[in-house]
């Protein structure tokens, strides 16, 4: 019978522990959006030695064993590979994670005035409860792309000094209509508006508000209307991650879908010396929305990069990428839903993942009859097991809930589509898609020791 993992940590467990979960919490704090994320990983990639693929690329240096290479695709999905021992057409061990998460997205056209208030028209990104993003404070994270190719970024609302803005809500004494309605229904879409201002600027008659507006933009970043329509601005909740719970045995922070394991995957792939496989890191965007586009999983750039390394490792045939692929080991880094006694109707408790209770594993994820899932052998899991259990990672096996609730998917199908072994594998989360998110340090720990693991055994 398992048990809480809490109770059996040593003190140099929670050495370790504390450590890890205090450089997640500030990495998550700094890693709102997948730009950050990205920028973020390859500047700690460089402390540990990691070259950008394409240097080798462009002096024609080959690749050998022991080298660490990065490939960054447009600043929004990253690929790290450290080069093993084995000839890399055995197959690699790999890590993939997203670090795109829900949230509101800037519209096109985004500013507009109303009754002297200045507003952002807003397009919500994934899967959100639309209520939950009312009367919080919001800020403002992206880039601004100009015409002459120079790109500014932006972030609004995280600096102590920093304003921050937000969407309104009604009042409960007129709200009696609005409280009838379903869920779904109670905040529109078209009414998730950040309101960002109010004061008109002198002497103006018409759009006074939004002129101001436009002048403290322009100040601040030498930014103008138009230049929204090369823009991608994300609105997210402001503020930084904490501990949770008057113990601190857990985290609250936004985006912990995926970052938590994006994070520990990351982590434990750079503190990985070099192995007898190949190892590889993936952290990739647009999962929220089905890993579309050139910076999701669907994308070919992670089969580009292996076959560019396949080249520079002396593999001119055409089929040493798939060989590569059809070799290799996978743990999908991704969330599971956490049981919640508040929603246990929901929840099938004997398939269920527990906070406290380890790394989580799931065969499939999909929706109600399986669709859409990866569905991993009997044979990769009895390996996995071993694995665990020889490294004493402490370690359950879930489903996303009850059968006919709902379902979700992650990146793993995709990479099965490509013939890797695969299993998703990741930590429980309460409140996931909400604004905050809440994890388990000691949930967070064994995802690390998990992945270390892994990319050292499998």
């Amino acid at each position: 019978m398992k048990e809480n993992v809490w109770k059996n940590y040593s003190k140099e467990d929670m050495n370790r522990l504390n450590d890890i979960c205090d450089d997640y919490r500030k990495f998550l704090s700094v890693s709102k959006i997948e730009r950050e994320a990205v920028r973020n990983s390859i500047e700690l990639a460089k402390e540990f030695g990691f070259r950008d693929l394409e240097d080798f690329i462009l002096s024609g240096r080959e690749l050998h064993k022991g080298d660490k290479v990065y490939v960054n695709n447009r600043g929004k999905a990253l690929a790290l590979f450290v080069i093993g021992e084995e000839d890399i057409t055995n197959g690699m061990n790999i890590l993939g994670a997203h670090i795109d998460s829900p949230r509101l997205d800037l519209k096109a056209n985004p500013l507009y005035e109303d009754k002297e208030f200045a507003y952002f028209d807003t397009h919500y990104y994934g899967g959100i409860k639309k209520y939950q993003w009312v009367t919080i404070p919001l800020a403002l994270h992206g880039v601004v792309a100009l015409k002459n190719g120079e790109v500014i970024t932006v972030c609004i609302g995280e600096d102590e000094s920093d304003p921050v803005v937000g969407i309104t809500d009604l009042l409960p004494h007129l709200g009696q209509e609005q409280m009838k309605k379903e869920a779904s229904k109670v905040i529109e879409g078209e009414k998730l508006d950040v309101l960002i201002g109010s004061m008109p600027m002198k002497d103006e008659e018409e759009d006074a508000v939004k002129k101001n507006v436009l002048e403290i933009l322009k100040n601040r970043y030498n930014i103008e209307e138009e230049d929204f329509l090369s823009a991608e601005i994300e609105v997210v909740p402001a503020g930084k991650a904490r501990d949770f719970g008057l113990d601190r045995s857990m985290i609250m922070g936004y985006g912990q879908d995926d970052k938590v394991c994006a994070y520990t995957s990351l982590r434990a792939f750079l503190e990985t010396k070099p192995c007898k496989r190949t190892i590889s890191c993936i952290l990739v965007d647009k999962e929220e929305i089905g890993s579309v586009g050139s910076t999701g999983m669907e994308s070919n750039f992670f089969e580009n990069a292996i076959t560019e390394m396949c080249q520079l490792l002396g593999h001119k045939e055409v089929t040493a990428t798939s060989r590569c692929l059809s070799h290799s080991h996978m743990l999908s880094s991704d969330v599971n839903a956490a049981y919640d006694p508040l929603y246990s109707d929901v929840m099938d408790d004997r398939n269920a993942s527990f906070f406290n209770y380890g790394v989580v594993f799931c065969k499939y994820t999909g929706s109600r009859g399986k669709s859409g899932s990866n569905d991993a052998s009997a044979e990769f899991i009895a390996k996995i097991r071993n694995i665990m259990d020889t490294h004493s990672v402490r370690f359950q096996i879930s489903e996303l809930g009850k059968v006919d609730a709902g379902g979700g998917g992650t990146i793993a199908y995709i990479l099965a589509n490509r013939n890797v072994n695969v299993i998703d594998c990741g930590v429980g989360v309460l409140s996931m898609h909400a604004p905050w998110e809440v994890t388990s340090k000691s949930d967070i720990y064994e995802a690390y020791k998990c992945y270390v693991a892994f990319l050292e055994n499998a």
